[in-house]
Formats: structure tokens, C-alpha cells, sequence
């Protein structure tokens, strides 16, 4: 997909995710059931809010040894970093772990790869593995996944660029994401531009609301009021 105008990006970094979600609802109904992640997960950098991204993909597998020769296998780990280097960015790595119940046995990320990939232009993941080294990972990095784990075991790229499932999240190459400590969502790219107003909407109406219930004497009769306020707000 093409990269999307700066000024849409800046504009939904500054929304949360459930914010995000609700103007989903809003600007694309069908959408209010699915692509979010809908299982837990644990995210290590609060505190740097939202990030907005494009997509790339990959699985993993970390409980036994690759079956692949070492040739191949350097093949493949060139690609990936090459595939991480190419495309819209800022770019959002989604990684799903294929060890099933032991997933997040082995972590792929840590204070190497966390830089690697700042340095090629990824300002964060989502994985429904594990992330150690949480001390020394990138500047800015921010990181969603499953676990927080020890080891990276036997740790390998098992292929990347397709279509993944992370936490009930389906995400293919290049959709765009969004993501903060509440979880992550994918927002399809011909509605974008229209999330913002559709927030600042949904914003106004839901103040009415909050506003009228921190009145001194609130009561069933004031909120019933304040719903006919709310449907007004345009």
C-alpha cells in the first residue's frame, strides 16, 4: 500500500486505541467485530503512548532447532531484514509465534534486534510471543506481546510477509496499525483521514454525558435529559 499523508498519522497517534476503535464504529460499522486484538498482552512502554505504523509480518518458532540448513536459514534471516527495510514507514513488526501453547517459550526480541530494527525504520511490535532485555531495548521502541521471558532458546524465523493471527488479531503485509496500552487494532487506509473528526465527535457527545453525571444532584431524570442533549451534538 502507499504511505498515507504525515498529517493522518500525527493525527491518529494522538488518539488512543479505544478511542481508535470506537471511531471504527463509527466511519465503518462492519469492522465493529473484528480486527483488534481481542487477548491480553502485555505492553512494556506505556508511557510512549500511541504508535501508528504499516505492517510486516512474520512467524516464529522457538522450542526446537530449525530443520533448515545454516545456508538457508541466512538466507532467509537476510530477506526478513530486507523485507523490514523496504515499504511505507514508519513500519509496526507483527510477529506470531507457531509453538501453540509453549508459545513465547523463546524470545525473538531483545536489545539487538529491538536496535536493528529502530535503525531500519520500526518503531515497535506486536507479537503473541515473548520480549526479554526489557531495560536495554531501543530508544522509542515500543513492544506489545504475549510474555515477558528469560531466553531465546532455539529462536528462528520460520518465514514472513504473509497474512498472521496475533492475540485474535488477523493482520496481512502493510495494513496500518494502531496500538497503546490497551492493545492494537488494524485501521483500514481508505477510512483514515476520516478517524480523527469522526473521534472528535464521539468525544463531544460522550462530555455531554460525562459532564451532566458530575453535577451535584445527578439523578436517572438528569441523564435521561442528557441522552437528548447528546443525540444534538453534531
Amino acid at each position: 500500500m502507499s504511505k498515507l499523508d504525515d498529517g493522518v498519522l500525527e493525527a491518529l497517534r494522538a488518539l488512543d486505541t479505544p478511542t481508535v476503535c470506537n471511531a471504527l464504529e463509527a466511519v465503518a460499522p462492519g469492522r465493529r467485530g473484528y480486527g483488534f486484538t481481542v487477548q491480553p498482552l502485555v505492553c512494556t512502554r506505556p508511557e510512549l503512548g500511541s504508535m501508528v505504523g504499516f505492517a510486516r509480518t512474520a512467524v516464529i518458532r522457538a522450542m526446537h532447532p530449525t530443520d533448515i540448513s545454516d545456508s538457508e536459514m541466512r538466507a532467509l534471516r537476510e530477506g526478513y531484514y530486507a523485507y523490514i527495510d523496504d515499504g511505507p514507514k514508519p513500519s509496526v513488526v507483527v510477529i506470531q509465534d507457531l509453538d501453540g501453547d509453549s508459545r513465547g517459550y523463546g524470545s525473538f526480541w531483545g536489545e539487538v534486534n529491538s536496535n536493528i530494527h529502530r535503525g531500519l525504520g520500526c518503531i515497535g511490535l506486536v507479537t503473541d510471543g515473548s520480549v526479554r532485555d526489557l531495560p536495554d531495548i531501543a530508544d522509542g521502541f515500543q513492544m506489545l506481546a504475549d510474555r515477558v521471558g528469560p531466553s531465546h532458546a532455539f529462536v528462528h524465523l520460520v518465514g514472513f510477509g504473509n497474512p498472521v493471527n496475533v492475540a485474535g488479531m488477523r493482520v496481512a503485509d502493510g495494513d496500518l496499525l494502531h496500538a497503546d496500552r490497551h492493545g492494537a487494532v488494524v485501521v483500514p487506509a481508505d477510512v483514515a483521514k476520516d478517524m480523527p473528526n469522526a473521534a472528535a465527535l464521539i468525544a463531544r457527545r460522550e462530555a455531554v454525558i460525562i459532564e451532566a453525571s458530575q453535577e451535584p444532584g445527578f439523578n436517572f431524570e438528569r441523564l435521561r435529559k442528557a441522552w437528548g442533549d447528546q443525540a444534538e451534538v453534531h
